[in-house]
């Protein structure tokens, strides 16, 4: 009588980190940015769940020219996360119940390895993907982060701010009231509780932003603006809104930027 068999090794979910320089004017080279070990693991994955599919495929063929993919390009099986978590977020809210990301995860089920990528930095980081995470804790898969740059965190390093005690709110309102109310809440955090607050925009909206941040906040509290993070242009700036309301917007209208504000 034969053995039954048993069944499939689980793959493993690795968090594949994307170079900060998607939708800017040029590109670095991806080993001045990535680890030699990301890059190779990269090469090796032929299943994806990513943000948005053409990125990805334009992040893959550059890592083929530095290392082979195990599957040709078109062979690259890529999936995309649904619209509804771009819009509404992995978690719901606002009476929307929480993206159930199970059903991506069946090939790793099934034994192969997926890796996750957002379009820039790291998926589930300000990014979509924490979904497609919990999916995989829930399913006991092994879930593996790769090394490779962080904006949220590149950015606080070299604010000057408090990088003990530190919390990222994504995006502010658009409407112009609701935003500066925002702001004023933020800051108050800031001060009260000594804890740095770190968000992001559109980078067509970042002059926007600014005009705004140094209209609504106290002279005394520190603003930190990086932009460009990682690319021969970077800029990243840090002093008071004192200072700042003499100077323009440090941030153009192409390149992404991380705003931080703190005491």
């Amino acid at each position: 009588m034969s053995e039954p068999l048993s069944p499939p090794t689980k793959g493993t979910l690795y968090l594949v980190p994307a170079p900060l320089d998607f939708g800017c004017d040029s590109q670095v080279p991806l080993t001045d940015v990535l680890p030699d070990g990301t890059l190779r693991q990269a090469a090796r994955l032929t299943h994806w769940i990513c943000e948005n599919a053409k990125s990805t495929r334009a992040y893959l063929k550059r890592v083929d020219a530095l290392h082979p993919l195990a599957a040709p390009l078109q062979a690259q099986l890529i999936t995309e996360l649904p619209r509804e978590v771009h819009k509404k977020g992995d978690h719901g809210g606002r009476g929307h119940a929480a993206f159930d990301a199970t059903p991506l995860l069946a090939a790793a089920n099934a034994g192969h390895d997926i890796g996750l990528i957002s379009e820039a930095g790291m998926p589930a980081v300000a990014d979509p993907g924490s979904s497609v995470v919990r999916a995989a804790h829930d399913l006991g898969l092994r879930v593996q982060p790769l090394v490779g740059p962080v904006s949220l965190l590149l950015a606080l390093a070299a604010s000057g701010l408090n990088g003990q005690n530190f919390a990222f709110v994504g995006y502010l309102p658009q409407d112009g009231a609701d935003r500066s109310q925002r702001i004023k809440e933020l800051e108050s955090l800031a001060t009260r509780q000594g804890q740095s607050q770190l968000f992001i925009e559109t980078p067509y909206r970042n002059a926007a932003l600014w005009q705004a941040l140094v209209q609504s906040l106290a002279p005394t509290t520190r603003l930190a603006v990086a932009s460009g993070l990682t690319l021969e242009q970077s800029r990243i700036e840090s002093r008071s809104v004192k200072q700042w309301r003499n100077m323009p917007c440090p941030a153009d209208n192409r390149t992404p930027a991380v705003f931080a504000i703190g005491s």
